[in-house]
């Protein structure tokens, strides 16, 4: 199959042949921009088509600063006497990746690289896999949710998966630094915006799909669908595919997928946990791959935990480790901000977690819930300006598992927080005993105040992050930090 890449592509003069050229121009060091004020002089721009705003608008001020050249979806009407500089490509974003490839050397990338995507679990299988390879011998990059890091180098990750250039960039350093194998957090963002273009994924895995995301993708058939785009072909190489066969947008893929490996608790998956045995210690699993069966162990709180740590070790199975090797994973400690403790001198249960979608905070308060704790306070919130119709499920969520719960604000960006927990209400009110506390800080400050020893306290919703994101500017909040502040400050 031919793909765009490797086919002469015509300019506005009907001119053939300047892809090529504008390929070899970035193997030999002209820079490519998508900022039309930072281009200079000789650079290759693109005219991304972003969802606000068209890229082609800014082509006259990115020749105006001395761009050599110019690709774009369409050209914009008087044009016409700089049209040898333009090339004509349907998807300037899958442009950009095989320029990007170019420019920064990852078309002939050495590290292999696990492309990790789904509603839940991307972050915390992520650290897995990077656990299980360096316990393995090999060098490791992560680029995720938490930071981007590699060979102790770290980087504050601004979302998830970066921006196209950047993410290039960053494998290009992560390769010139050696490193053997690159574990990366692929969005349905990313995936629908191509800022994965360019880059060969060797193995994919696929987690799991819930509600989320539909302020942007609209349905979940989009959201799916954007999801499996990591499992399509890139320049005739497919990634081999590690998939959750217990989910029913898992069992769709699997039909497609190369060579997959399923996992789950179901008989009809390759790898099974053929029992979870959970337990305030963690989690054992009796584990069975074809003829082979052992043992595994972790400190990992959750049934779903069970299902990150499947589908670390699927991947391992699929690389050829055993049983010892695997081994690995039973001396992992957790994720900051996924189920994570937060030891005081009080010795107060209290949990720190990242859920923000219906499905993520279910199964963590079903977690807590099912471990012998005397009263279950829950402290949460949704985020402003995204999918409305996930509060009233957050709240229904918690309300089947909490004895009391707080409702606060999480990042509540331009929206008012009250507006927010409005909207939330309708899910939880008269179902289970609240409080509503719209400034998180006073939130978590009263939720520590009604806890009494054998009580456990989740607060959900911001994990990792040391950020509130109020009326357009981040102010700096981390949940931990938090409540190690409110608890050395307490008069018990």
């Amino acid at each position: 199959m031919m793909t765009w890449e490797n086919r002469k592509i015509s300019n506005a003069a009907g001119d053939t042949g300047l892809w090529a050229k504008l390929l070899n121009l970035a193997r030999t060091g002209t820079p490519v921009c998508t900022h039309s004020g930072k281009v200079e002089h000789g650079d290759i721009f693109v005219a991304l088509p972003g969802t606000r705003v068209d890229g082609a608008e800014y082509i006259p001020q990115a020749l105006e600063r001395g761009a050599a050249y110019v690709v774009t979806r369409h050209v914009p009407q008087g044009l016409l006497d700089v049209r040898e500089k333009i090339v004509i490509h349907p998807n300037p974003a899958q442009a950009l990746g095989v320029l990007a490839g170019a420019y920064f050397g990852t078309e002939a990338l050495r590290a292999r690289v696990i492309g990790i995507t789904g509603t839940n679990g991307k972050t915390t299988t992520t650290y897995l896999l990077e656990h299980l390879l360096t316990g393995n011998g090999f060098k490791v990059g992560v680029i995720g949710t938490v930071n981007y890091r590699w060979g102790g180098k770290e980087y504050p990750a601004d979302m998830t998966t970066p921006d196209c250039l950047r993410l290039h960039h960053l494998l290009a350093q992560m390769d010139k630094d050696g490193v053997d194998w690159i574990c990366m957090e692929v969005s349905s963002h990313a995936l629908d915006q191509d800022r994965v273009a360019g880059i060969c994924f060797d193995y994919a895995v696929f987690t799991n799909l819930t509600q989320d995301h539909l302020d942007y993708h609209l349905n979940l058939e989009n959201y799916f669908q954007a999801k499996a785009k990591l499992f399509t072909p890139k320049q005739n190489r497919k990634p081999k595919a590690i998939i959750n066969g217990d989910d029913k947008f898992g069992q769709r893929l699997k039909k497609t997928a190369l060579d997959p490996l399923c996992y789950g608790l179901g008989e009809d998956n390759d790898l099974i946990a053929a029992s979870v045995i959970e337990s305030r210690q963690g989690l054992r699993l009796e584990c069975k791959f074809h003829n082979k069966q052992w043992s595994m162990s972790s400190s990992l709180v959750g049934r779903f935990n069970a299902f990150n740590l499947l589908a670390a070790l699927g991947v391992g199975l699929k690389l050829g480790m055993g049983e010892m090797e695997l081994k690995v994973l039973e001396d992992f400690q957790g994720v900051p901000g996924r189920l994570q403790r937060v030891g005081n001198k009080k010795g107060l249960n209290i949990f720190v977690d990242y859920a923000h979608t219906p499905d993520a905070l279910e199964n963590v308060c079903k977690t807590l819930k099912n471990i012998d704790f005397d009263r279950f306070i829950v402290l949460f919130g949704c985020g402003g300006n995204r999918d409305k119709a996930k509060r009233p499920l957050m709240g229904q969520a918690v309300a089947r598992y909490a004895d009391l719960a707080i409702i606060t604000s999480d990042n509540p960006r331009n929206e008012e927080p009250e507006a927010i927990i409005k909207d939330i209400l309708p899910g939880i009110k008269g179902r289970v005993e609240i409080e509503i506390e719209p400034d998180r800080k006073k939130a978590i400050k009263l939720a520590i105040s009604r806890m009494e020893k054998g009580d456990v306290l989740l607060i959900a919703g911001k994990g990792h992050e040391d950020y509130q994101e109020i009326k357009g500017k981040k102010i700096p909040f981390h949940d931990v930090r938090v409540v190690e502040e409110i608890i050395d400050a307490f008069d018990y």
